[in-house]
This record gives structure tokens, sequence and C-alpha cells, in this order.
């Protein structure tokens, strides 16, 4: 599933927006929270074997989110692994300990606001890698 940070209202100073893993979706500086129900972070899911090793990266370490205002950037992709990890374009070591070898995780990440942020609909892309070892 995507990562949606909800609805914010941007202030006269650059604000963020972090979703964690967990869905928990917390503010700072001018962006200002709206809403509840509408943010969450993506879920990706893999397959391989019981104590496998799973390297996991992200396709990069800054996105951008383009819509009808200024660009706006997507930075700290955090995995919810116990605890929760960093993910960068350098692969993170994990093993799977389901015994069926399935296995999902959330990702969350951290939305930079520029100041007076225009309204609208904000998209972009990032992929995430796994790498069976």
């Amino acid at each position: 599933s995507d990562l949606n940070f909800g609805r914010v209202i941007s202030g006269a100073t650059a604000g963020q927006v972090t979703v964690a893993p967990d869905g928990t979706r917390t503010a700072t500086g001018g962006a200002v929270l709206i809403g509840n129900n509408e943010h969450y972070p993506a879920g990706f899911a893999g397959m391989g074997r019981n104590n496998q090793n799973v390297a996991i990266s992200v396709s990069s370490n800054a996105i951008l989110l383009t819509g009808p205002g200024a660009p706006m950037t997507v930075t700290n992709f955090r995995i919810g692994s116990t605890p929760t990890a960093l993910l960068t374009i350098t692969p993170l070591s994990f093993r799977i300990a389901n015994s069926t070898g399935l296995f999902n995780f959330p990702v969350g990440a951290t939305l930079n606001v520029n100041a007076n942020q225009a309204a609208g609909v904000y998209s972009g892309r990032f992929s995430i890698t796994l790498n069976y070892l």
C-alpha cells in the first residue's frame, strides 16, 4: 500500500510531518495536521525461507513530491522492525522469522513541508529492494 501523510496545512514557516511505521503521525514547525484517518505507512511484503537473510534498501534517501506548488522532499524512510531502523540506499540485513517464509513490513517517512505550501494533492515514487542472501 502507498505511504500517505494525510491532510496538512502549511504555515508561515517550514515544518515536517512524520508518519511512523506503526501509523502514528506527528508534525513540527509550521505544519498543522488535520483529519485523523487519512494517513498510513507504506506496506510491503516478501517471501523467502525461514531463517533466510534479506537485505532491504530504499531506491533513494530523498524523493520529491510534486503537485500544484513547489516540490516537497520526503526523507528518513523507516522500516517497522524491532526496533525501527532507518532505510537508506545501503542495504540492511534482516532474518526471516516466519516458518512459512512470508513476511510483511511497514515503511514510514518524513515529509518536509515548505512555508506557505500551495494546497493540493502531491505525489511521488520510491521503491524498496529485497535481496535474498
